[in-house]
């Protein structure tokens, strides 16, 4: 543990330079940043065991949620809000694990839906619970500071175009 808070020293150092308009909005954004790596260093260690990264247990999640088990690829990749380039790429490696297979869709030839196989719906529940009881549960800080910085980072997703 370190004997001070690096982004607090950062945000002082922004301060004594002139830039206390910034200042804040700094902090905010080194510390989102930062939180995103303790956070994905918490996740990793726990899919890694089970050969999955944060990007595939997404995909076989949402297909799990889905009404049918199966979703086109464009619409995964507009719901994970990705590039199409990297829903194929996740995809090819859930589907080289047995994990999803392709099917053409029934109505459009020229879409691909991608179905979860039960050997993929099995390993998400497996890893949808090991996350829930190893990092969403206990995220070290309270249900109402979880509630607030929630509202407050959908409402810079919104005010930015996010959804």
């Amino acid at each position: 543990m370190l004997p001070l808070d690096p982004i607090e020293e950062a945000k002082s150092h922004w301060e004594q330079s002139g830039w206390e308009e910034a200042a804040t909005g700094m902090e905010f954004v080194t510390s989102i940043m930062r939180a995103q790596q303790i956070l994905m260093s918490r996740i990793d260690a726990i899919l890694r065991p089970l050969e999955l990264t944060f990007a595939r247990f997404e995909v076989l999640m949402l297909l799990a949620f889905s009404r049918r088990g199966e979703l086109p690829m464009s619409v995964i990749g507009s719901r994970l809000q990705v590039h199409p380039a990297s829903v194929t790429s996740v995809v090819d490696r859930l589907e080289r694990d047995n994990l999803v297979e392709r099917r053409r869709h029934p109505d459009d030839r020229r879409a691909v839906l991608v179905h979860l196989s039960d050997e993929g719906r099995s390993l998400g529940t497996k890893a949808a619970e090991a996350l829930n009881a190893e990092v969403f549960i206990s995220l070290g800080i309270s249900a109402e500071q979880l509630l607030s910085v929630s509202e407050a980072i959908a409402d810079l997703r919104h005010s930015n175009g996010d959804f």
